[in-house]
C-alpha cells in the first residue's frame, strides 16, 4: 500500500526550483542590471577634441553606434548614428541661454530631450534631463570623473563608470533593460561635453 504524500521525484523538483529562484534573486542583487539583459557600452571622453567622430562599442568590442561631430555656425552639433550610418539623434548646445543646456533631437527634428545644468547643485554633482512625453531624468554623481547614475522617476536606468574598462580616456555606460539605449548614450555625450567645459 502506497503512503500518501509527495513522490520523491516531485520533492526533488520542488527543492531544485526553490534553489533556482534563490540563485536568480542573488544574481539580480549582484550588480545593477547584470542579472538581466543590461547592455554595457564603451565610450571615448571629450569626443570633439579627438577629431569629431568616435565609435561607441559594446562589451564584445563591436562598433554599434557612431558619434559624428560637426561645427555648424559656431555651434556644436553631434549626430548619433547607428552602425550603418543612419542618423538616430542630433545633439546641439545652446550656449546663449542663461542656463547652459544641450538639446537632443530625433531624426524628425523634434526635441527628444533637453539636458540642463542644475541650479540646485554644482555641475560636478547633478544635471537634469527633460524628456519629451516621459518623466524627467536626473543625472547625479561625479560628472567630471564619469562616475554617476541616471535615474527616471526614482529608478536607476543607467550607470556610468570608468571601472569596467581599462582603456585610457574611455568610460562605460551600462543601460538597464527596456530603455532607449540611443537616448541614454546621447545623454552621456551631453554630460561629457558640458562637464568638459
Amino acid at each position: 500500500r502506497r503512503r500518501r504524500g509527495v513522490a520523491p521525484s516531485q520533492a526533488m523538483g520542488s527543492v531544485m526550483r526553490g534553489r533556482d529562484r534563490r540563485e536568480d534573486r542573488r544574481d539580480e542583487r549582484a550588480t545593477f542590471g547584470r542579472g538581466g539583459n543590461a547592455v554595457r557600452y564603451q565610450m571615448r571622453q571629450k569626443i570633439l577634441s579627438i577629431g569629431g567622430d568616435s565609435w561607441i562599442e559594446n562589451e564584445a568590442g563591436q562598433r554599434v553606434f557612431k558619434v559624428n561631430g560637426k561645427a555648424v555656425r559656431a555651434r556644436t552639433t553631434l549626430v548619433l548614428e547607428d552602425a550603418n550610418g543612419r542618423d538616430l539623434l542630433k545633439i546641439q548646445d545652446r550656449p546663449v541661454r542663461v542656463r547652459d543646456s544641450m538639446d537632443i533631437e530625433d531624426a524628425g527634428a523634434g526635441t527628444s530631450a533637453k539636458v540642463k545644468k542644475s541650479l540646485v547643485a554644482p555641475l560636478r554633482d547633478r544635471l537634469s534631463v527633460e524628456v519629451a512625453g516621459a518623466p524627467d531624468m536626473d543625472v547625479k554623481g561625479n560628472l567630471v570623473d564619469h562616475e554617476y547614475e541616471i535615474s527616471q522617476g526614482g529608478t536607476k536606468v543607467a550607470e556610468v563608470s570608468k571601472k569596467w574598462f581599462r582603456v585610457r580616456d574611455t568610460y562605460g555606460v551600462e543601460v538597464s533593460p527596456g530603455q532607449n539605449d540611443a537616448l541614454i548614450l546621447a545623454i552621456a555625450v551631453c554630460v561629457d561635453q558640458m562637464s568638459a567645459g
